[in-house]
């Protein structure tokens, strides 16, 4: 946790890489001191086909989902960073945009959840 899902028009990568995209997503989701650095998982998509509007010629969009307790506050900064972050990183954009959602922890599971010596329940357990 958290996990930062980067979709993008496959032409972005013309210009940027991929790593370059993500670690700049990983870098700022650190910064934030929201989490734990070996927590942080970031991934990218890029889209060959995908339908815009009128004369908008590429797009970014990052969903991130983060495990419940953050504020509004923290999440809003979160999202913005990402934003301000990516924008400088990529300014003749036509679409930048990032959403930042919720696991609820009384559904969320993971290999260290269900691993039976984990008698605390420590979803870090074994990591």
């Amino acid at each position: 946790m958290p996990h930062f899902i980067i979709d993008c028009s496959q032409d972005i990568l013309l210009k940027n890489s991929p790593e370059e995209i993500m670690d700049a997503v990983y870098k700022v989701a650190d910064f934030t001191g929201l989490f734990a650095i070996n927590d942080i998982k970031v991934r990218l998509q890029p889209f060959q086909y995908y339908r815009l509007g009128d004369q908008k010629k590429n797009f970014i969009h990052v969903f991130g989902y983060i495990m419940e307790g953050r504020s509004t506050e923290q999440k809003a900064n979160l999202s913005r960073q990402i934003s301000i972050r990516l924008t400088e990183l990529l300014p003749d954009i036509s679409f930048l945009s990032v959403n930042i959602s919720e696991f609820e922890a009384a559904t969320y599971s993971n290999k260290a959840l269900v691993n039976p010596e984990n008698k605390n329940q420590d979803r870090h357990f074994g990591l």
